[in-house]
């Protein structure tokens, strides 16, 4: 992951030299953060760890530490139940404190500490900060699109496991328990997604050890179960254990239950996003995966003590984690409470050091939802690989299964067209249960060209959007640039004979040519932008046009073409058309990326394909990507879905991008 953009190098020290600070000086060269000083009790960790950095010095003393070294920002990775006296002592000392999980080990002093900081006008930041990750993000985008409806209940589980395999000192997990340590995660995201949590319900402590051998240095039971009450939220089942083995199935598993919907998350602590981390199910359909859209990224641990230095330039020391930390470990204390009591505790609310949760998952879209919703600037902005509905011209086996599949494994971008027959069956779809809200889904519209007269493409247009159940098209775009002569309505094609389809879309004279009609490109774009006018259309679009008819067209148009859709593939790449659109703002998507004859065979593309671990198909549409072009692939296989929109996980290097546009073959001709 790229670092924080800091005006200015930041000094910091860190304190506490065990196995995660070796995680957290792994990040710190690649950001605005210079390390001037380590300090931990053993004087050989903290020199070892020093000697990685040229001008870090080590101490044994953290008085010694501030007194000797003038940097502003400590990072507090000392033992779990030396947090809060280090942060404490730091920010009497006028220092700006990033804290490892636990903030402490007592809500009141939580709450203390974040007062202090407040009082002083210091930062104060506490890890995790989880909810920042790519996968976690991603999992609140499906949350945030309405796509599960509302969530009513959620099980979250933190299998930290035997420590002492893991470990090589464990002392201070075994001190604190899974609570304070494993529960941490599941618990500060779903605060960061749904607000704070009301009161525990009910929760239990198990004393279970391998063989029954208790370790000495146990401080708290190895095993919790606890339901807790969201405020603006759902019920939460939660589990945290050191006894079930890390490697089981369920390690930091999240699922969320919904109306109309289910979403597994692998890890709520997870630092990047992996293929498979997230899961969606809506209405009837079986679970489908959702890939995070975009290549892998690593959040670094360092990342954390960034964001807070850059809060701390930009002049408001931020302390939001703090307080989402404190209310952590309120509900920790609560869970303890009720596992001795056997009754529901309340979990108390203050009113100036709330949970530091958005208080509502829609407030800070996901990068699909950004994009997709933006307005026009110098472009429109879209996801990186739509969904084109062509193949759904018949059978409600592939709309079930494979549109379906492509809903719930996160499409926002579905190119529909009047000829396809089947607006009616996409807007069933996309309005079920388990659909995502309008707002986050780009829909693409398309007139068929024998609707090209007065009073045709508006009729056309209104029926589209009937059928779809949508009061506008995000954009609406000429099917193609040349007209023929009007057939008739051609709402709900797929539900006609093919005889009959074919007589009204395709009409021909007695020698078998096409029907014409005397509509011109420019006259029929101005019908399209009086629809634009009126509010039936956010933008407008061109299909199937070359380079001189959309130079003509943008001459003479009053609102030029947003979009932009071709044939396009490494036979026939447009190069001219690309470059030229992207001069001027106009994004291109490419119909047919993958329906060339013989593309997919072809020994380039399977070499490039076999090189990067990836299918030819996610090869020829990672190519379209890179040259910032959305391919909207068409497919009637859930699988093909999920695999064709991870394709934009995936970029390829300068080698495979040179080898693929090789492949460019100006006779090619379908």
């Amino acid at each position: 992951m790229p670092s924080v953009a800091l005006r200015s190098e930041v000094k910091c020290v860190i304190v506490g030299a065990g196995s995660v600070a070796q995680r957290y000086a792994d990040g710190l060269s690649e950001s605005s953060l210079r390390l001037t000083g380590v300090c931990d009790l053993d004087v050989e960790r903290a020199s070892a760890l020093a000697d990685r950095f040229p001008a870090a010095s080590a101490y044994a003393d953290l008085r010694s530490t501030l007194d000797a070294e003038d940097a502003p920002l400590v990072v507090n990775l000392s033992s779990h139940a030396a947090h809060a006296s280090v942060t404490r002592t730091c920010l009497e000392a006028d220092r700006h404190v990033f804290s490892e999980k636990p903030l402490a080990l007592d809500a009141g002093e939580a709450r203390a500490l974040v007062a202090l900081a407040e009082e002083r006008g210091l930062a104060l930041g506490c890890a995790p900060e989880n909810h920042l990750g790519d996968a976690q993000r991603h999992a609140r985008g499906f949350v945030a699109d309405g796509r599960l409806g509302a969530v009513r209940f959620a099980t979250a589980t933190a299998n930290v496991g035997r420590v002492r395999e893991w470990h090589d000192r464990p002392e201070s997990f075994l001190s604190v328990g899974p609570l304070y340590d494993g529960a941490v995660y599941p618990l500060s995201l779903l605060m960061a997604w749904f607000g704070r949590v009301e009161r525990v319900r009910r929760a239990d402590a198990l004393s279970v050890w391998p063989d029954d051998d208790e370790p000495a240095a146990a401080g708290a039971p190895p095993h919790v179960e606890a339901t807790l009450s969201f405020a603006d939220g759902p019920v939460v089942a939660l589990r945290a254990s050191f006894y079930v083995d890390h490697r089981s199935r369920d390690f930091y598993g999240l699922e969320l239950h919904g109306d109309d919907g289910t979403l597994s998350l692998d890890d709520t602590g997870a630092l990047a996003a992996e293929r498979d981390a997230v899961a969606v199910r809506g209405g009837d359909r079986e679970f489908t995966t959702a890939p995070h859209p975009a290549p892998r990224r690593e959040r670094p641990y360092a990342a954390g003590p960034e964001r807070l230095a850059r809060s701390v330039e930009d002049g408001r020391p931020s302390r939001a984690s703090a307080r989402r930390a404190a209310h952590v470990v309120a509900v920790c204390e609560a869970i303890e409470s009720a596992a001795a009591d056997g009754g529901a505790v309340p979990v108390p609310a203050d009113d100036d050091h709330e949970a530091g949760a958005t208080g509502s998952v829609a407030v800070e879209p996901t990068s699909q939802s950004e994009s997709i919703r933006s307005s026009l600037s110098e472009s429109i902005r879209l996801p990186p690989v739509g969904f084109g509905c062509s193949r759904y011209r018949g059978g409600e086996r592939y709309v079930d299964l494979a549109l379906g599949a492509a809903v719930d494994a996160g499409y926002r971008l579905f190119d529909t067209a009047e000829l396809y027959g089947n607006e009616w069956r996409v807007g069933d779809r996309l309005a079920g249960l388990g659909g995502p809200s309008r707002e986050s889904v780009f829909l693409l519209g398309k007139p068929w060209r024998t609707n090209h007269g007065p009073g045709d493409l508006r009729r056309a247009c209104e029926g589209s959007l009937a059928e779809l159940g949508v009061e506008s098209f995000d954009c609406y775009a000429l099917h193609w640039p040349g007209a023929w002569e009007h057939q008739g309505d051609l709402r709900a094609l797929s539900k006609r004979p093919v005889a009959e389809r074919d007589a009204l879309t395709f009409p021909t004279d007695e020698s078998g040519a096409p029907r014409t009609a005397p509509h011109s490109l420019v006259e029929t774009w101005t019908r399209m932008e009086r629809l634009h006018a009126d509010g039936l259309a956010r933008t407008l679009g061109v299909c199937n046009v070359t380079l001189p008819q959309l130079a003509r067209l943008v001459a003479h148009a009053s609102v030029p073409p947003a979009v932009v859709q071709v044939e396009r593939h490494p036979y026939r790449p447009r190069s001219a058309l690309v470059a030229w659109c992207r001069r001027r703002g106009i994004r291109v998507v490419a119909h047919s990326p993958l329906s060339a004859l013989g593309l997919l065979d072809d020994p380039v593309v399977e070499g490039v394909a076999a090189d990067a671990g990836i299918s030819p198909a996610q090869a020829v549409l990672a190519w379209n990507v890179a040259r910032d072009v959305v391919p909207i692939p068409s497919t009637s296989s859930p699988e093909h879905a999920v695999g064709n929109l991870a394709s934009a996980r995936h970029r390829l290097d300068d080698d495979a991008m040179a080898r693929l546009d090789g492949l460019a073959d100006p006779s090619f001709e379908r």
